[in-house]
């Protein structure tokens, strides 16, 4: 399909969707207690949330600088900084991923819409080899949900297609763009594991339990819109 002129767009988030994140923040936690003990681990953490909180997004770097302030003699902190950076995110990829990729590129579009610092998440997109699959169409803002009329503008289309872990936020996306929009839920880590949809107005349009299962409903409804 000529992507300058498909259909539907396929947007697909990156943390838990694509690549188990939750793994690297379990390894993250390990190795900062590995290397400073648990007390130091949860300041790490406690400064985490911190800037979450405030920022409105993650921010693991920002939160290593705030955390050598205190402890700025130490070697750790700089090979710390060489651990996150070299973080091996390709091999944190669920299974089928960018094969997933590949075929939605053969149904329409595929690009990524997420949310997230402007150093660490384009780096890690590009680490784990996201940005090469979606042939480098990536968005990232502060709120993604907030950014529609931006991703609109990027990407035209008669209809979009958003799978994520968190279904509130397919929600809000919902609200806005209406029937323009596919909401896929996909149960992926911990967000997905706590999520408690009937207090969701709307609900997600489809659940899927991997990022596997999406080629196969991105077809349907391809071939639905076609009929």
């Amino acid at each position: 399909m000529n992507q300058a002129n498909a259909s539907h767009v396929f947007l697909l988030d990156v943390d838990n969707t694509l690549l188990d994140n939750d793994r690297f923040g379990a390894d993250l936690r390990a190795h900062l207690t590995r290397e400073f003990g648990q007390a130091e681990c949860d300041r790490y953490w406690a400064i985490y949330e911190q800037l979450r909180d405030s920022l409105g997004y993650v921010d693991y770097l920002g939160a290593l600088q705030h955390f050598r302030l205190e402890n700025d003699t130490r070697p750790g902190i700089f090979t710390l900084s060489y651990w996150i950076l070299d973080y091996p995110f390709e091999q944190r990829l669920y299974p089928g991923a960018l094969e997933t990729i590949d075929q939605l590129n053969q149904l329409g579009r595929a690009a990524i819409l997420s949310d997230g610092d402007v150093v660490f998440q384009p780096h890690k997109i590009e680490r784990a080899g996201i940005r090469g699959a979606v042939r480098g169409e990536v968005l990232i803002f502060v709120h993604k949900e907030l950014a529609l009329d931006e991703m609109l503008a990027r990407y035209p289309a008669a209809h979009y297609v958003m799978t994520d872990d968190k279904p509130n936020l397919l929600t809000k996306m919902k609200r806005k763009l209406g029937e323009r929009l596919t909401t896929v839920f996909v149960r992926q880590g911990h967000y997905a594991s706590i999520a408690n949809l009937d207090e969701l107005d709307p609900a997600p349009d489809y659940i899927i339990g991997s990022i596997s299962e999406l080629p196969a409903l991105a077809a349907e409804l391809v071939g639905a819109a076609a009929a």
